[in-house]
């Protein structure tokens, strides 16, 4: 490796630049790695980055996608969903290939071939798609909700392609090709059976086990070890690599440890999976374009024009408002990543010459920039051509003005079991997180939602949404770890109020200064509630005892601590 130690050093920093330049113009940041590609790549002028080992790491950034994707889908989330968004969701894709994959076939294209464009065509960019509504404060609307849950599931529905489209690829005579996908489908129910099995009966258990040792590394190692077994058990039986990730990650999804083996294993995924789009862009061939721009232009229209439509009329049939359905097919009309996944693999297969995976590439970057315009202004288009009486946004209305929200509990020992009770007794959602796997057990005995997490860990804080709670209360008794979840969440989510347990007034004192709004210092605190029941026994006023307790607290607890307030 020393040898292209260079190449690596060049892929690096222009790497940095480019996606530093894009995410503060606030662009997807998989765009910016496309955009590295193309300027490091083997058909544009400038320097040029061949490392052999390259393309081998970067399909594990595929790997680590569809595992945190499996995580999240869970089968019991999939059972839950299979109204829905799993009905919308399978019928979007299923249609939109079809159509797709029938228009261009009918435009000449090879049946394997108008195939692979109907599969790349269906997706949507969830990344594009979540960060505009973020950034437009759509995230909570009807529209916003549906389409980022369609999207997600469209990632779901890719995993089919991922075992057909290496088939199309071997295999164009009909009946060798029905049993071609026969066997390879029969391979799937294979790996997903051994998977099953082996989630159900090893893989908490190994967890478990890990846990103990309390080691983030031990954690982020078993991580890996079991999504790319996974992987690899998928790849002997000649199916993606991918395609075992994502089983893995179902598995492992239905665990109290899901949350941070997601925050684990997102640095790895990011990292790879923007060396995964590096690869994609350097495919790109601008000599090419010239020849193709019209088709390209085409495909672009075909893919944002045939989403649109499809998902606006089948969410309208569902009964929701036009201008919901409609602005709904706005947002999925964008192009997706997954389907430049889908591109690779159908090149790496031979199911597509270069000339048809130009097409391909160059027609989903041109209707993932177009659909971005779409969602920018998904409001105003559909005012237009829907008739909203008095103006009135529809997808709003519809929403109440006050959204539950939950309340998230760093530690369930002593402390944080009597406040999940409290909560629990007054109906207050809430979930909380352990590094312990016996509290966590026992929070799971108890019948609440408690996780295995280190709520210091950042990753683990954005992957929940932390800036979405109502309300954080840190219950730990390590004076450093509950200063630094507090200093962690101002960062991150200063809105977010945070109430913290402290063994003393100095970590009182040190947490209030970092950002909680409240934090009790144990000792005193029961020492004025046993003031407080002796002042009632003694027929004190409930009043006056209040009063008496809210000075103190106001007073930094000088007027009880004296001179003993430092021992």
């Amino acid at each position: 490796m020393m040898e292209h130690l260079a190449q690596i050093l060049l892929l690096l920093a222009v790497a940095i630049g480019v996606v530093v330049l894009f995410q503060h113009l606030r662009i997807p940041t998989s765009l910016g790695y496309l955009l590295v590609g193309v300027i490091l790549g083997p058909h544009t002028v400038g320097p040029t980055v061949s490392v052999p080992e390259f393309q081998a790491m970067s399909e594990f950034g595929v790997v680590f996608l569809l595992f945190t994707i499996g995580l999240s889908f869970s089968l019991p989330r999939l059972y839950a969903l299979r109204h829905q968004v799993l009905g919308l969701g399978t019928g979007q894709v299923a249609v939109t290939t079809l159509l797709v994959g029938f228009v261009t076939w009918v435009a000449g294209l090879p049946a394997p071939a108008a195939f692979v464009f109907g599969a790349v065509f269906a997706q949507s960019s969830t990344t594009i798609i979540a960060s505009l509504l973020n950034e437009q404060g759509e995230e909570n609307s009807q529209h916003g909700r549906l389409g980022l849950a369609m999207s997600v599931f469209q990632d779901v529905t890719a995993v089919p392609f991922l075992v057909i489209i290496p088939v199309l690829g071997v295999s164009v005579v009909g009946s060798v090709l029905a049993a071609s996908l026969g066997v390879a489908l029969a391979k799937a129910v294979l790996a997903f059976g051994a998977v099953f099995f082996a989630g159900r009966w090893l893989l908490g258990p190994l967890f478990h086990l890990v846990s103990r040792r309390q080691s983030a590394e031990v954690f982020t190692l078993a991580v890996l070890l079991v999504s790319l077994l996974a992987a690899w058990t998928t790849n002997r039986l000649g199916l993606s690599l991918a395609f075992g990730g994502f089983l893995a990650g179902m598995m492992l999804g239905e665990t109290e440890f899901r949350h941070q083996i997601e925050s684990s294993i997102r640095p790895f995924r990011d990292v790879l999976l923007g060396l995964f789009f590096i690869g994609i862009g350097m495919r790109f061939e601008p000599a090419v374009l010239p020849a193709i721009w019209p088709l390209v232009i085409l495909g672009a229209l075909l893919a944002l024009a045939s989403k649109a439509l499809i998902v606006a009329a089948m969410v309208r049939r569902t009964g929701i408002a036009p201008e919901v359905a409609l602005r709904t097919g706005l947002m999925l009309g964008v192009g997706g990543e997954f389907g430049l996944a889908l591109v690779a693999v159908a090149l790496d297969a031979g199911v597509i010459d270069s000339r048809l995976g130009q097409l391909a590439i160059n027609s989903v970057l041109l209707a993932m920039i177009a659909g971005a315009v779409l969602i920018r202004f998904n409001g105003a288009i559909a005012a237009r051509l829907v008739d909203a009486p008095s103006g009135q946004n529809h997808a709003e209305a519809e929403l109440p003005e006050n959204p539950e929200r939950v309340v998230v509990i760093g530690g369930y020992g002593r402390v944080g079991h009597a406040v999940a009770v409290l909560l629990h007794s007054k109906g207050v959602p809430f979930v909380s997180f352990d590094t312990d796997p016996k509290q966590v057990a026992k929070g799971r005995a108890d019948g609440f939602q408690v996780f295995y997490g280190d709520i210091t860990d950042p990753g683990l804080l954005s992957g929940i949404h932390v800036e979405r709670a109502a309300l954080v209360v840190l219950t730990v008794d390590k004076s450093a770890t509950a200063l630094k979840s507090v200093s962690s969440l101002k960062a991150m989510c200063p809105q977010v109020p945070v109430i913290a347990r402290a063994r003393d007034l100095a970590t009182s004192s040190s947490l209030l200064a970092a950002g909680a709004i409240e934090a009790y210092p144990e000792a005193i605190e029961a020492s004025l509630r046993l003031g407080a029941t002796a002042l009632r026994i003694l027929q004190v006023s409930e009043e006056d005892i209040d009063a008496m307790l809210q000075d103190v607290r106001n007073w930094g607890y000088k007027p009880v601590l004296g001179e003993n307030q430092d021992k």
